[in-house]
C-alpha cells in the first residue's frame, strides 16, 4: 500500500458526504438481498444471512435478537464450526501439497486484490480531484474488518488525525458481497 501511494495521498482526509437516513439503512439489506438473489439464486443463503444481520441491527425492532446474533450466537457458531471441522479433519487430509497450494493462491489473490484496489483508489482520487484517499481501495478484499483496519492504520501513520475506518468499511462490505456472489457463481457452475 505504501509502495503504491504517496505521502500526500495517504494524508487525504475524507469527509462524510451526507448523513444516511434510517430508512436507507433498513432498505439497503432488503434491496441487496432481492437484487443479488434474483441475479444468482444460489447465493441466497450467503447474502441473505449477511443482510439479515444488518436488518436486525438497523431496524431496532429486534434489539435483543440483534445483540444475541452479533455476540453470543456468533461465538457459539464459530466454536461449533471450528470444533466440528477440527475434529473431523485428519492431519493427512489437511497437511498436504494441495492445502499449501490453496494457501499460496489465497495469499497471491489478496496481494493482487490489494494492489488492484489501491490502483483503482488512485484513479478515483484523480477523478474526484483528491477527495478520495486511495488507501480505502485496499479494503475491497473481503477480510472484514481487518482490511479496513489496515487502511486505517496506514492512513493514521501518515496523519494521526486521519480517520479512514468507516470509509474503508464500504469497500470492505462490497468485497464480502462480491465474494458471496462469486461463491454462488462457482456453486452454480460446478454443481455444489
Amino acid at each position: 500500500m505504501k509502495l503504491l501511494t504517496t505521502e500526500k495521498e495517504r494524508k487525504i482526509k475524507m469527509e462524510q458526504l451526507r448523513p444516511v437516513s434510517r430508512l436507507e439503512k433498513i432498505l439497503f439489506p432488503i434491496i441487496v438481498t432481492i437484487v443479488v438473489c434474483l441475479i444468482l439464486p444460489s447465493t441466497a443463503p450467503l447474502v441473505g444471512m449477511l443482510m439479515l444481520g444488518n436488518l436486525f441491527r438497523e431496524s431496532g425492532v429486534v434489539k435483543q435478537l440483534a445483540d444475541t446474533a452479533s455476540n453470543a450466537l456468533m461465538y457459539i457458531v464459530v466454536i461449533l464450526l471450528g470444533t466440528s471441522v477440527g475434529a473431523t479433519t485428519s492431519a493427512e487430509a489437511f497437511l498436504n501439497e494441495t492445502t499449501v497450494k490453496i494457501v499460496v493462491l489465497g495469499l497471491v489473490a489478496f496481494i493482487f486484490g490489494t494492489i488492484g484496489g489501491v490502483l483503482l483508489g488512485k484513479i478515483l482520487c484523480k477523478i474526484t480531484g483528491g477527495k478520495i484517499n486511495p488507501l480505502i481501495g485496499s479494503a475491497g478484499v473481503s477480510a472484514v474488518p481487518m482490511a479496513a483496519r489496515v487502511s486505517q492504520k496506514v492512513g493514521s501513520e501518515a496523519d494521526p488525525t486521519n480517520f479512514l475506518l468507516m470509509h474503508a468499511m464500504g469497500p470492505n462490505v462490497a468485497g464480502v458481497i462480491g465474494t458471496a456472489v462469486a461463491a454462488g457463481t462457482f456453486m452454480a457452475i460446478f454443481g455444489v
